[in-house]
């Protein structure tokens, strides 16, 4: 169930950063760094959080995906399509690669017996800590800090992904329909606009 949903996580992921290196006008090498930092670096900050030899450091597959993905999207010339196209596609890689990362950093927190903190922590930096180190490399406000509801999913999956281990409900149904439910509250958050307002504060 962890590789499943680790590797969904990295091609949405890729594709994701992909898309954000290309808009920002990067070069080859700019790209790859990114696309990488995107797919890999929340995986790679979990493992180390748990005292673990982070997983794309043990495996090839992961790069290899990487490399597929970069491929694919550069010979469909997928970069060059209207921006709106661009849009809907980002979004979505993007959405499928947070609820998916949630999960794998949700699991990770829970093989390791964390308590309800850490299960939320293992969630949110999977989820964002790669898009984090892109954006700062590339010099933008990180994505996760101007978008409201981004890094809530996050933490709403870890407390769900929780919450169901503390039932004995881990199973690939459950996981599958989690995921579902993660992407889609994404986009609709997205496409609604929701955010935590600060009024009041």
């Amino acid at each position: 169930m962890f590789e499943i949903a680790e590797y969904v996580g990295i091609i949405a992921f890729a594709t994701s950063g992909f898309f954000v290196a290309t808009r920002n006008g990067l070069d080859l090498l700019g790209i790859l760094i990114a696309t990488f930092l995107t797919a890999l670096g929340g995986g790679i900050m979990r493992d180390v959080m748990v005292d673990r030899t982070p997983y794309t450091f043990v495996h090839d597959t992961p790069a290899l995906v990487v490399v597929a993905v970069l491929v694919v999207l550069i010979v469909f010339r997928l970069h060059t399509k209207a921006s709106l196209e661009n849009r809907f596609v980002f979004l979505l890689s993007d959405s499928i690669g947070l609820a998916s990362f949630s999960i794998t950093g949700s699991l990770i927190a829970l093989e390791h017996h964390l308590n309800f903190t850490g299960v939320l922590a293992l969630a949110f930096v999977t989820a964002v800590g790669g898009g984090i180190a892109r954006d700062v490399i590339i010099n933008e406000v990180p994505f996760v800090f101007t978008t409201g509801f981004y890094g809530t999913i996050a933490l709403i999956m870890g407390a769900l992904m929780y919450l169901l281990d503390g039932l004995g409900l881990i199973n690939g149904y459950t996981l599958t329909l989690l995921l579902v439910v993660g992407t889609t509250l994404r986009m609709v958050a997205y496409y609604k606009k929701w955010s935590i307002p600060l009024k009041g504060l």
